[in-house]
């Protein structure tokens, strides 16, 4: 695969019964970060760092214009994440869902459900989430 840009992305997230929505046009933009704990296990007689990796973890951003019609919008997903507790399988395809795509498939967490309207009248949201379930984030394709 070429070097490509962001044009085109899929994001489904399911809503609190399970089911997945895709949510691609209720997104302006996505932030997610795959990290890795690491440890320091440098002895005395090294003159550099020596580290180990240790538990892998995701966490995301999805942000956008508030949308309120729908059903199937972000609101209708999002708003119950202050009164459920569930973990809420999130597929992120940077590219789209051709067959061949990259994809990024996590149990996650939502943690709040932020709405902000700002002082020249926009009002956006942003969805903070992380994983949920203790499987280590792994890309596969569509």
């Amino acid at each position: 695969m070429a070097k490509t840009n962001g044009l085109g992305g899929a994001i489904l997230v399911d809503d609190s019964g399970g089911t997945p929505r895709t949510l691609s046009n209720d997104f302006t933009n996505f932030q997610f970060s795959t990290p890795r704990g690491v440890q320091d296990v440098t002895g005395i007689d090294k003159s550099a760092n020596e580290r180990i990796l240790l538990l892998a973890d995701f966490s995301c951003t999805l942000s956008g214009v508030a949308n309120f019609t729908a059903t199937t919008s972000e609101h209708a997903v999002f708003s119950t994440v202050p009164s459920t507790s569930v973990n809420r399988t999130v597929s992120i395809n940077p590219i789209g869902t051709t067959t061949g795509n990259p994809k990024l498939n996590n149990e996650t967490l939502f943690t709040d459900y932020q709405i902000t309207r700002a002082n020249t009248g926009e009002l956006t949201y942003q969805a903070p989430g992380v994983l949920a379930d203790g499987t280590v984030p792994t890309w596969s394709t569509n």
